[in-house]
């Protein structure tokens, strides 16, 4: 069977990374804009509609313009921006989390696929809410680290750039003010009362990111530990081909771009009555483009993995 997919957006980095993933498919048949009308609303609702799946690659105001067109109710709408990530109506796309949200996208037609740092800060807190391991109340802290390929087009070719400023040679923290636009979604989907004190800081490095959440002992509502936690953890992912649990590597250092251009995510549970959860995956990959695809391949009811492992 073929379906047709059109990638509204395509001229961007999450938007080139999935036409990368699919076009070589046999089952994927891509609608591809006319370069002069590619911003015309009715020659992207002719397309949207078309389609039997569209990803929406896209800033968010213009995502929500793009789900207004679409009329067709067959249409599965993968919407890759911060737009319906808490929006009614949108299933959140990390099937992983549980059989019901796997479930939830497989049945879906409106899916909004995950944030980067977010996909990190949930795999490792939402097991923990859902297993009452973790308080909704919790008051978190949680920083991360990502590759500069994250900012998109325009910060690749600063980073790229030669003679760029010396500044861009050192990690450099962002989202000061504490509004960083994932925060949302961090706490919605993991059903806590407030989001995380948050961190991201950007690397020189192209892809790969790290995502480290800061548990004291004490804000367990079980005495687990480390130890604990790490079997929990891999009761929990335990079936997940993309994923997998590990204790602290054995030279003390993790590398956030273990997982460049790989599709896995690894949880590193490190400490004892202090620990450290650290998600490590790709922001391109399983944190954007991979996610996505995965997503697609649910809702339209191909094997979960295809393109993807």
């Amino acid at each position: 069977m073929s379906f047709k997919v059109f990638i509204d957006g395509r001229e961007g980095t999450t938007g080139l990374q999935i036409e990368a993933r699919i076009k070589a498919r046999p089952d994927i048949q891509l609608l591809t804009a006319q370069p002069e009308l590619r911003k015309d609303p009715a020659h992207r609702a002719e397309l949207i509609n078309a389609a039997d799946a569209v990803f929406l690659c896209l800033p968010d105001a213009a995502a929500r313009e793009s789900a207004a067109l679409c009329s067709n109710p067959h249409t599965v709408l993968i919407d890759a921006s911060t737009a319906h990530r808490t929006a009614p109506g949108w299933t959140y796309g990390l099937p992983e989390l549980s059989p019901a949200h796997r479930e939830a996208v497989r049945g879906s037609k409106r899916i909004a696929n995950p944030g980067c740092h977010a996909t990190g800060f949930i795999t490792a807190v939402y097991p923990l809410v859902a297993g009452e391991l973790l308080s909704r109340d919790a008051r978190l802290c949680c920083y991360s680290l990502t590759g500069y390929s994250g900012g998109g087009k325009k910060m690749i070719a600063q980073y790229e750039a030669e003679g760029r400023p010396a500044q861009l040679d050192a990690p450099r923290p962002y989202g000061l003010n504490q509004n960083h636009k994932h925060l949302p979604e961090m706490a919605a989907v993991c059903g806590l009362s407030r989001p995380p004190v948050f961190c991201p800081v950007v690397g020189d490095f192209y892809s790969g990111m790290a995502v480290s959440l800061l548990l004291d002992g004490s804000q367990l509502e079980k005495p687990v530990g480390a130890d604990g936690l790490l079997d929990y953890y891999r009761e929990y992912y335990a079936g997940e081909p993309l994923f997998s649990v590990a204790p602290a590597p054995e030279d003390g250092f993790i590398a956030a771009n273990e997982f460049a251009d790989k599709p896995g995510l690894r949880l590193y549970v490190c400490g004892g009555e202090r620990i450290t959860v650290t998600a490590v995956f790709d922001n391109l990959y399983k944190g954007a483009s991979g996610a996505a695809v995965q997503n697609m391949n649910l809702a339209l009811g191909v094997p979960e993995f295809t393109g993807i492992l």
